[in-house]
This record gives structure tokens, sequence and C-alpha cells, in this order.
């Protein structure tokens, strides 16, 4: 007798190849209408699911996690950050949570320096001017913005994406430099001709340009407030394709609207969508909506990892990204 399927609750819309493997492969049930759901919604998709596969919109906690019931055994998250999980109750309960590492890291380092080009250039507000039709012609003062070569870069957490922009930043003829919790090997540091900063605050004070790539842990939460932020150049810009909740947004603003910085190129916001209504009005900021990892083949690649860990799971062993309290 063939063994049962596993019943997998997907929160949101996925690519198409991913939804229909995931059909093939499970008992699936899909989120047709890309909404996404309620406290109670996933509460009750946790009581009748063997498995969830959540992305970062769905907050998952200790609360919830105890209302889930006897079923659930495992949490195969669409992402690699897992701030939106409680890992630490979802052990307890004997809950395995799993996610996608090193996938989005190309992409995102690819928006970062787009971003970094786009505040320095003053890309948007040409994009604008010529979209508005108000445009008259070339002039030798008109859009100045700044060169990015032989500038010194601030890497803020130098990981799989903190490299990768390293080395994107490199080919533009960026002086690299980082603050991480730990030192990076001697030979990875040749490799990137990257100086270390063991000290953050004598770091940000020399950079030019500071790029956000650290997770939201509690040690990094406003890990740049208005103490650090007064200590950067006037000259400096500010790119965030991180965690929205690393920066003190309130203050980031009043540094942009007094001059204290230059500009800032953010993909990711401390509430998420709600932004501060005042930093959307400064001609000097660069905002998405969080589109860092966003291409198709990353999204695929995404989604073949959270099969596999299903999968993996399914044949009875440890998912390959299984995530520990200890790694948090």
């Amino acid at each position: 007798m063939p063994a049962k399927r596993l019943s997998v609750v997907v929160t949101r819309r996925l690519p198409d190849p991913v939804e229909t493997r995931l059909k093939e492969l499970f008992d699936t049930e899909l989120n047709e209408d890309d909404r996404a759901m309620s406290r109670e919604e996933l509460v009750a998709a946790m009581q009748r699911a063997d498995v969830l596969v959540p992305t970062l919109t769905d907050q998952i906690d200790a609360t919830m996690l105890g209302q889930a019931g006897e079923r659930l055994k495992l949490i195969a998250n669409y992402g690699a950050g897992v701030d939106h999980i409680d890992v630490h109750s979802a052990r307890q309960r004997g809950v395995l949570v799993s996610n996608t590492p090193g996938v989005v890291t190309e992409d995102t380092a690819d928006m970062t320096i787009a971003l970094m080009l786009a505040v320095t250039r003053r890309i948007p507000e040409g994009l604008a001017e010529m979209q508005a039709g108000e445009w008259r012609g070339w002039s030798p003062m008109a859009h100045l913005g700044s060169r990015i070569g032989g500038k010194r870069l601030g890497i803020l957490g130098m990981g799989r994406i903190g490299q990768a922009v390293a080395r994107r930043a490199s080919a533009f003829g960026l002086q690299i430099h980082y603050h991480n919790r730990k030192r990076l090997r001697a030979e990875v540091e040749e490799a990137h001709e990257a100086t270390w900063w063991e000290s953050l605050d004598q770091m940000v004070a020399r950079v030019d340009v500071l790029s956000i790539n650290c997770p939201h842990t509690p040690s990094t939460f406003h890990l740049l407030n208005a103490r650090r932020l007064k200590l950067m150049k006037p000259t400096a810009v500010i790119v965030n394709t991180s965690r929205g909740e690393v920066i003190d947004e309130n203050a980031l603003t009043r540094a942009l609207r007094s001059g204290e910085l230059a500009g800032a190129g953010l993909d990711v916001f401390e509430r998420g969508a709600e932004i501060n209504p005042r930093l959307r009005e400064l001609p000097n900021v660069v905002l998405l909506p969080h589109m860092g990892s966003a291409t198709l083949e990353g999204r695929i690649e995404m989604g073949e990892k959270v099969i596999v860990n299903i999968k993996t799971f399914a044949d009875g062993h440890r998912p390959p990204d299984q995530v520990l309290p200890s790694m948090l």
C-alpha cells in the first residue's frame, strides 16, 4: 500500500513550475488569490497541514504555534530569513524549521549596486523629468551626481551577500571596507582587497557609501541609530537591501532632511509596508518595494530548495536546510 502523501499548505502564490511540482509530489493546498493570511487563517492552516510553506509576510509566533495542534511537523520557509518565525518555540513543540539559504545572494547584490548608482547618479530624478516631459536639453550643470570610483564602500555584514557586493563594487573601483561580527580569514580579505574595522563607529565615519547586508537580530536592531548616523560624512550615502530594522528609520529621515546625509537607497523598511511618509517626500532617497531578490530565476530556485527540504523530510531524513535555534 503506498504511503500517504504529506499535506502541504502554501501561504502565497509561487512560480508556476514550483506550484506544479509541489502538487505532483504532495497533497498541496495553494493560495490562489495570493492574499496574505490572517493570524487565524495561519493557525487553521497549521492545524490541517503536515507541512506549512510560509513567506516573510507570515508572522508565526509562540501563541500561534501553541494552537497549531499535533499534526504540523515542518515549517518549510520560502526564503532565507526566519526572523518572522519563532524557531525556539517551534523546536520545543517538535516542529522542524527549514529555509532557503544562498539563493538570493547574487540577485540582492545586483540590486545593492543598482541602488548605489541610482542614488549617487540621481537616476530617479532624471527619469521623473523625462516621464513628465520636462527635459529641455543637455546642460553642463544639470543633474550632477557623484562618481563612485575611488570612493570607500563600507559593508556592514560580510557574509555571502556582503562578499558578492564587494566583488561587484571592486569592478567599479570602490575601496572595500567592512565590519563583521567576526573577522574574515586572511585569504578572503585578500581576495576582496578588503579592510576590516573592529569598530563600526570608526568605519561609518570614514566611508562614502555604507551598504547594509547583515540580518535582523536583537543585536542588530537599530544598529544604525541616531548617534551612529551623526558620525557619517554629510556626503555619504546609505544603501539597505537587508532588513529595515537595522536602521532607525526616523533618525535616518531626520538626517536626510537636515542634510547630514547625502542620500539613501532603501529596499527594506523598519515597519514593512508602513513607510515614514516624510521619507517618501525626499528627492535624495530611492525607495523600492522589497525587490532585492525579485528575479524569476531566484524565485524558482527558492521553490526548488523548499521542495528538496520537504521531500527529504518525507523520506525520513533531516531537511538539508534545517534551521536550529543555535544558528540564530
